[in-house]
């Protein structure tokens, strides 16, 4: 691994990666043999693509007339009353093809994969936007397409597992371990070992070994490239805070790249505190993980003193993950980003919040976000302006919000306050 830098590891700004895939000591490729000759030929094959005009021309077409980019950066007016501070924008994902920010990603990896002479994509997903975005995406493409997903996860993100049986998709349920996202990634492991030569795995996050983590970081800085140039055109100023939610953390990277330079914005990421970062029922892996090796690659994990990894939970599916992107692990230690934690009333808040202020559904990934502006925004000062990346609209989650609100009241009828 490398010592630990503060520059900035990259060439030619957020558009490169490191050839070795470290970001000071996180990152890699810490991969069974079976997949470093495909590994090795997805690297040759994005490094290529990126250099050619044609495979651009085309990605950069489906993302203007079939993704709907770019999407709105709003100015979320009721919300920026609530605190009359800084002035909030969120910029929204959630009305991109297939609800969420998951098909920029998806596209281009699918496009790779026919550049690459697959036939078969397969991928994992939590909370089901990612795999509805692979299915959509190969469905676009006629692609064969497998999705893996924890079997708690098939339960409570039942609208979304329908959506991709309907694209066209298999959704495989996982039934070991934690039976969430961790495992529905061991499995496409798995799966992809065991077929490297027909099948390409669509990696949904800035997670797994080189080159997924700089190849996804890539495809979703879309969302910071766009959010750069229009907070300039409706602000004249580049904004104070960018805001997101972190899992894995890809919207979060798709939102902060772009800005890295720009030492005067700061970036927070907000991570599912659970039930307590006092318990071990959350999913806040740099707030009390520690450095370790998942799925591919060094970053911080939630592990117990053998290293092994640890249960986690939280309210929101695509955020109940024990690790996240080694990039992110980066920003931690050189601080060039603050993470936080909110958790589950918190979120549940965050999306009572936006909904009633703003008109608008959040996906409970982003709420946790949003729950966490009630903590930020005091600081902030009039003059300046916020982003909050809506990462996903909230369709999906309208039945967990629900049993929550019953559980908490009572009875349905009963609106809770915040």
């Amino acid at each position: 691994p490398k010592a630990i830098s503060s520059k900035f590891p990259y060439s030619d700004g957020y558009k490169s990666f490191p050839p070795d895939g470290f970001w000071g000591d996180f990152g890699g490729r810490f991969a069974p043999e079976t997949l470093v000759p495909p590994l090795e030929a997805i690297t040759r094959g994005f490094k290529a693509a990126m250099r050619d005009g044609e495979f651009r021309a085309r990605l950069a077409f489906l993302l203007k007339n079939y993704v709907g980019r770019p999407t709105p950066l709003y100015y979320a007016s009721n919300l920026t009353r609530r605190w009359n501070r800084a002035r909030v924008y969120l910029k929204r994902e959630d009305l991109a093809h297939t609800g969420s920010h998951k098909i920029n990603n998806t596209v281009a990896q699918c496009l790779l994969a026919i550049n690459l002479g697959k036939k078969r994509v397969i991928a994992e997903t939590g909370a089901g936007q990612h795999g509805v975005a692979t299915a959509t995406a190969a469905a676009l493409l006629n692609l064969e397409c497998d999705v893996y997903m924890g079997s708690k996860d098939v339960e409570r993100q039942s609208a979304n597992v329908e959506r991709m049986k309907l694209l066209g998709a298999r959704v495989i349920a996982v039934n070991a371990g934690s039976m969430t996202l961790k495992d529905a990634i061991n499995e496409a492991m798995r799966d992809w070992t065991a077929r490297p030569h027909d099948t390409f795995y669509v990696i949904g996050s800035v997670v797994g070994p080189h080159p997924y983590p700089s190849m996804v970081a890539h495809f979703q800085s879309v969302i910071g490239a766009e959010a750069r140039r229009q907070i300039l055109s409706a602000e004249g100023r580049l904004p104070s805070r960018l805001i997101a939610c972190v899992g894995g953390g890809s919207n979060a990277m798709g939102l902060f790249r772009p800005f890295y330079r720009d030492r005067g914005v700061a970036f927070i990421g907000v991570e599912a505190a659970g039930r307590g970062l006092d318990t071990l029922k959350h999913s806040a892996t740099l707030s009390k993980g520690s450095p370790g090796v998942l799925h591919g690659a060094r970053s911080y994990v939630l592990q117990d003193k053998n290293g092994q990894i640890l249960e986690t939970h939280s309210i929101s599916a695509g955020l109940d993950y024990p690790g996240v992107g080694p990039e992110h692990s980066f920003y931690k230690e050189t601080r060039r980003a603050i993470y936080a934690a909110a958790d589950d009333d918190t979120a549940l808040a965050g999306f009572d919040m936006l909904s009633r202020a703003e008109g608008i559904l959040p996906a409970l990934e982003t709420a946790h976000a949003l729950g966490y502006l009630d903590k930020t925004m005091p600081s902030t000062r009039k003059g300046e302006s916020v982003i909050v990346c809506l990462s996903g609209r909230g369709d999906k989650d309208l039945g967990i919000v629900a049993a929550s609100s019953k559980k908490k009241s009572g009875r349905t009828s009963r609106p809770r306050n915040i």
